[in-house]
């Protein structure tokens, strides 16, 4: 592997040039996603699904802010220990989880949360700690995650405090990153799509023009994917050796691209980054880089589950290799994602491959523990000193409450939950008013939502996974037409239909 070019790595044009050339192309509006994802609490999952978000809301998921003190005593809430993204991770996958549950219990954790942050929004808007310990002050990175917990939130709930606080929010982070130099640095460099995401969806609520230029500008100080994947270098394990010779590479105080560049879960972030990007730049480029960046990860570093390695930093295709935990539910939203705004099969497809093999593994049936590590060929958990991973420890495959590092810990809460949101959407079938529905992947559930203002119930019974037959009873308020659009799965062959 030859050594890192910096200028590969090179930010983008201009902040000014980055607005003028989106403004030309899509005259300031959004390209409409294909699909539609619907507001929280519109699916509510069935059958073997409801009983695993059910497991999952008995075991860490829905006690971890009673005794673990980076949620329990979370500076976000007032507390002394962590200040910066464990907090928000727990927030952002227990929110969904206790509205897809209805559990008045779990949803109480969530307002508790929501009112302190909301209440407590400083005077020049932004949102939480300022400064968590040992890191700079006024990081967006935590804030990424904290707006998508406040987006599901709004959603379920209708709270009229949260498009406001937003907004203030947005316009704080519009003169950071106006700023010379940019605030967009470290972690939010790496992961700017996460922020994008948010400001679209305010954008869509508010009309306000700043937002898009402020998407734009956080584009243009975040890191290259599109073009890191054009030129892709990193073809297989990265050792310590080749880390520590990325940080040997470049002048004292200059940003370590390579070393964040090849870490599993922003990679795991990235595959979702040029098609949220493709809303507002209208690039067909970006678009169709998707589909080469989860190409190139399945090539180099591909595993059987669907996955890519990581450990901490791809690890090339050795089964023995292990996925950090964070990148099975970050790959899962990433697809969920780009799934909406692209609308392809294939996308869905590789979804449910890592629903159905990663995610469970990585777990105790009861949910009380997980890995850091799996491993597609895992037969011992044990702590060992062999040299398996790159820069993870020797307990990194054991299943505990912390093993190795507790971002997983906090962050594993939204990779079941946010898959059974995302089991139906809405869609408006090619360019006129024609509304419907999509089943984009299967598992038991209920879908309730409005079509052409007539109320619309679907009932999706299987067993899949488990089996291959799924039916759907269709009911609505009123005589109404719509679309239903059923996705075959690219491996099925000889799939039929049955009408009546």
């Amino acid at each position: 592997m030859r050594a890192a070019s910096r200028d590969s790595y090179r930010r983008r044009a201009p902040v000014t040039e980055e607005v003028t050339l989106y403004m030309s192309r899509t005259n300031g509006a959004l390209r409409p996603r294909i699909f539609d994802p619907l507001p929280l609490g519109s699916v509510r999952p069935r059958g073997w699904l409801l009983n695993q978000l059910r497991i999952q809301a008995d075991g860490l998921s829905g006690h971890l802010d009673e005794f673990w003190p980076a949620v329990a005593r979370s500076r976000w809430i007032g507390g002394d220990a962590e200040g910066w993204e464990r907090g928000p991770y727990w927030l952002d996958g227990i929110t969904p989880l206790a509205f897809l549950l209805d559990d008045a219990r779990l949803k109480e954790k969530a307002r508790h949360w929501i009112d302190y942050i909301l209440a407590h929004q400083h005077e020049d808007g932004w949102l939480g700690p300022i400064q968590a310990p040992g890191h700079e002050p006024y990081d967006p990175w935590p804030l990424f995650v904290v707006l998508k917990a406040l987006t599901q939130y709004q959603e379920a709930t209708g709270d009229t405090r949260i498009v406001p606080a937003m907004t203030r929010l947005m316009r704080k982070l519009d003169s950071l990153l106006s700023d010379e130099g940019g605030a967009l640095s470290g972690w939010g460099r790496f992961r700017w799509a996460d922020l994008v995401i948010s400001l679209h969806w305010l954008y869509e609520r508010t009309g306000h023009k700043f937002l898009l230029d402020l998407a734009a500008k956080a584009h243009a100080q975040g890191f290259d994917w599109r073009a890191s994947f054009a030129q892709f270098r990193h073809t297989g394990r990265i050792g310590l050796e080749e880390l520590a010779r990325f940080a040997d590479e470049l002048p004292e105080g200059c940003e370590n691209a390579d070393y964040l560049a090849t870490h599993v879960v922003n990679n795991a972030m990235a595959v979702k980054a040029p098609g949220v990007w493709y809303r507002q730049s209208g690039d067909v480029n970006d678009r169709d880089a998707v589909r080469h960046i989860i190409a190139t990860l399945e090539r180099f570093h591909g595993q059987a589950t669907g996955l890519f390695s990581g450990d901490e930093h791809l690890a090339g295709t050795n089964p023995s290799q292990g996925t950090e935990l964070c990148a099975v539910v970050e790959y899962m939203f990433s697809l969920e994602t780009v799934m909406a705004i692209l609308g392809r099969v294939e996308l869905a497809d590789r979804l449910e491959k890592i629903a159905f093999n990663a995610l469970p593994a990585t777990f105790k049936p009861d949910m009380w523990a997980h890995q850091y590590d799996q491993q597609a060929n895992q037969v011992l958990c044990a702590v060992s000193d062999q040299n398996v991973y790159t820069n993870n420890g020797p307990d990194a495959n054991i299943f505990g409450l912390e093993p190795h590092f507790g971002c997983c810990t906090a962050n594993m809460h939204q990779g079941w939950p946010k898959f059974a949101a995302h089991l139906w959407m809405g869609l408006h079938w090619g360019t006129g008013p024609s509304p419907g529905l999509v089943a984009t992947a299967y598992a038991p559930s209920h879908v309730r939502t409005h079509i052409a203002g007539t109320p619309v119930e679907i009932e999706e019974f299987t067993d899949y996974p488990f089996d291959d037959t799924i039916t759907f009873n269709v009911r609505t308020g009123h005589p109404v037409r719509f679309h239903l659009a059923l996705r075959i799965p690219e491996w099925a062959e000889g799939a039929e239909l049955t009408i009546g």
